[in-house]
């Protein structure tokens, strides 16, 4: 069996494209998207139009819950524009779309086959806001797991791809199809990457994980934003020149 993993896509319709074409090549069984998928980039409904032609699992995310409660995004960011340009999204969106993204899970356990399990979750098993680092000390790590166990345990919402080992199981991010970020920034204003991260879990004789990086073109980035009124269109430019 092999899973291909996707986070955070967050409206950037050009990215995911790459992303899909790159998991149609190298197969997979089944796509899991882990949340964030329409908010902050400029193509919300072609990306969310996107995912329910591919019928795959979604995680639900952080930004994902801030369009259907609007009151989060206030509590969650200090940054004026980030909440904009979640309103921005929402005010895109029609009754379908929205209801939609309320069909989103929190967490789902999936079974790899034996007794291989791999649980998908956005930020943590317990919070879609938590952040799971490379750098997490153990007991912090295991707090935050909230007693989850499994062979491969799998989350975004850093937008910063990993892979770590954890008491023995495997824990992976698969990074951001949509920002990826340069490194965590904790609520500071992000340097993003022109390439596109996903990841794939496979299942055989034994569970191996690989984190995948799909080079992007800058001037189609720049092109995809080109005229958009959304808040946050002339920082992508100015991210992806």
């Amino acid at each position: 069996m092999k899973i291909a993993l996707i986070s955070d896509l967050h409206g950037n319709e050009v990215a995911l494209d790459a992303v899909l074409a790159s998991i149609r090549r190298g197969g997979a069984d089944r796509i899991i998207c882990l949340g964030d998928v329409a908010t902050l980039g400029v193509r919300p409904r072609e990306v969310l139009g996107r995912l329910r032609d591919l019928g795959c699992l979604c995680i639900m995310g952080n930004h994902d819950e801030f369009l259907l409660e609007p009151h989060m995004v206030h509590d969650y960011s200090e940054a004026p524009v980030v909440a904009a340009a979640v309103d921005w999204c929402r005010d895109r969106l029609e009754a379908g779309e929205l209801d939609f993204v309320r069909t989103f899970e929190r967490k789902r356990e999936i079974d790899l086959g034996g007794e291989a399990r791999l649980l998908v979750f956005h930020g943590s098993p317990r919070s879609h806001m938590e952040n799971l680092l490379a750098t997490t000390p153990p007991d912090e790590l295991d707090e935050l797991l909230a007693g989850a166990s499994a062979t491969v345990l799998a989350g975004g919402h850093t937008h910063v791809q990993m892979l770590r080992q954890h008491r023995g199981a495997l824990l992976v991010n698969p990074g951001s199809v949509g920002m990826p970020f340069r490194e965590f920034v904790d609520g500071r204003a992000p340097t993003l990457m022109a390439h596109a991260e996903y990841a794939t879990v496979e299942a055989g004789d034994g569970v191996g994980v690989t984190l995948h990086r799909v080079e992007l073109d800058r001037r189609r980035l720049r092109a995809s934003v080109e005229g958009s009124d959304n808040p946050l269109a002339p920082s992508l430019q100015e991210e992806w020149s």
